[in-house]
């Protein structure tokens, strides 16, 4: 085999490729093993037709036709090999190439690679973040959330009010004719949630329990969806809801603490841990950005192209999942799908910008992964997958995607090197270090997190 090299932009390449006649035999050969393992000639057993039969039958081109097909793989990973390139993606054939008998096989093929990234020094790498503040209003809200929780209805001898509940039955018409599926009792519903049909709470404040009024709305689905509908709502029962008072023994009901001091510490505490790892995540996002702003990272168009495929595939499929198109969603959002593309492009042009620096950073510094790292990250995704670890390793080998697994774990490393060294400030100026924000359970910023 001979081939060239020659350098397209900072990102493609391509190879000019020619493959003697003689090389291919083996291709050519296995090409004849799997026609005849295919094709039905009588007085003859399948795998078993000779060759002169299957160029008969089949033809010699279609025979040289699947030996291509076969060998520019292993060629193109052969010259890949030969001249270091630093493959990434799927390679393009320019054209088919026709192989003939006795002649080379002749083709060209670009393909994506990784670009040589200078990296700038990390020290010199300065970003801000919020500064960490907690009012005591924030605490208040998760008191209320609280007493929420443990509320208890209490029924009321007056007229339904925003907040109370309410029992109900509904029945409903359009032009006398009664809608299927409209009718339903003993329904609860809170006064003002708005979670039944529009034009219901408005009716409800100010019934009493066994007051009945009509209203009209419109319904958005069945057999009557886009008409008005009159609605005949009777009220059961009214119960406003009451919260247990703010003291200690709200307290020692609602968690594990024996003073409402302690609750709100507790609290207080929790909500401190979570404004850590907001802080972590901006850092880590900003030093991200500046690193590939400043080393002017490219972005292979074939690499990107190829992610964002990927990612509007995962799209229509979780769509589907929960029932919808991606048209209906495109109404929902009131989008183009040609601006959905646009946002997956900028998504996946950054991402994929992100993994050549980390990637070229991790080489930079030698970042190796031991066995136990990779298996812990195995173990992980296995967990959250639902399946056993070794299952899942195995579905990995059988798809070939170990070694992708394998690089995530790497550029997760290289991220903790980055977290460690780019110099973090708060906007009050106070330097914050990796380890003050990570606190408790905030480490999935660094080292554990490769959804980059």
């Amino acid at each position: 085999m001979k081939s060239t090299v020659e350098t397209l932009s900072p990102t493609r390449v391509r190879l000019a490729i020619e493959v003697p006649f003689v090389e291919l035999e083996p291709s050519v050969k296995k090409a004849y093993r799997d026609i005849a393992a295919q094709v039905q000639v009588p007085g003859f057993r399948k795998g078993k037709v000779p060759a002169a039969v299957i160029d008969a039958r089949v033809g010699r081109a279609a025979v040289l036709n699947e030996a291509a097909q076969e060998a520019i793989p292993a060629q193109i990973l052969a010259a890949v090999r030969e001249h270091d390139v630093k493959m990434l993606g799927r390679p393009e054939l320019e054209t088919f190439p026709e192989l003939k008998d006795g002649e080379p096989l002749v083709f060209t093929a670009e393909i994506d690679v990784r670009p040589e990234i200078t990296l700038p020094d990390l020290s010199a790498i300065e970003i801000t973040v919020d500064e960490l503040q907690i009012g005591d209003g924030e605490v208040d809200e998760q008191i209320s959330g609280l007493r929420e929780r443990f509320a208890t209805l209490k029924t009321a001898e007056r007229a339904a009010q925003v907040g109370d509940y309410v029992q109900v039955d509904l029945a409903a018409t359009v032009d006398g004719e009664e809608v299927p599926g409209g009718s339903a009792t003993n329904i609860s519903h809170e006064v003002g949630s708005k979670q039944l049909l529009p034009g219901l709470d408005d009716v409800l404040v100010g019934m009493s329990a066994n007051d009945s009024a009509t209203f009209v709305t419109q319904l958005v689905g069945g057999d009557f969806a886009g008409r008005d509908a009159d609605v005949s709502v009777t009220v059961r029962t009214v119960k406003e809801k009451q919260l247990p008072e703010l003291n200690d023994e709200f307290a020692q009901m609602a968690s594990e603490f024996d003073t409402l001091d302690e609750l709100r510490e507790d609290l207080k505490a929790r909500i401190t841990r979570v404004k850590k790892v907001e802080q972590l995540y901006a850092a880590r996002d900003k030093a991200l950005a500046e690193l590939v702003k400043a080393a002017d990272v490219p972005a292979p168009e074939g690499v990107v192209k190829e992610e964002v495929e990927h990612r509007k595939q995962a799209m229509v499929d979780q769509l589907e999942r929960i029932g919808a198109s991606l048209e209906e969603y495109l109404a929902a959002e009131e989008k183009t799908e040609e601006q959905v593309d646009e946002e997956l492009t900028e998504a996946a042009t950054e991402g994929v910008r992100i993994q050549l620096l980390l990637d070229s950073l991790a080489d930079a510094e030698d970042v190796q992964v031991s066995d136990d790292e990779f298996g812990h990250e195995i173990v992980h995704r296995a967990q959250r997958a639902g399946v056993q670890p070794q299952q899942y390793y195995d579905q990995l080998v059988r798809s070939g995607t170990a070694g992708a697994v394998f690089g995530d774990v790497r550029r997760g490393k290289a991220l903790a090197v980055v977290m460690e060294r780019v110099k973090i400030r708060d906007e009050a100026g106070n330097e914050l270090s990796l380890d003050e924000l990570r606190g408790d359970g905030a480490e999935g910023a660094g080292e554990h997190d490769h959804d980059h």
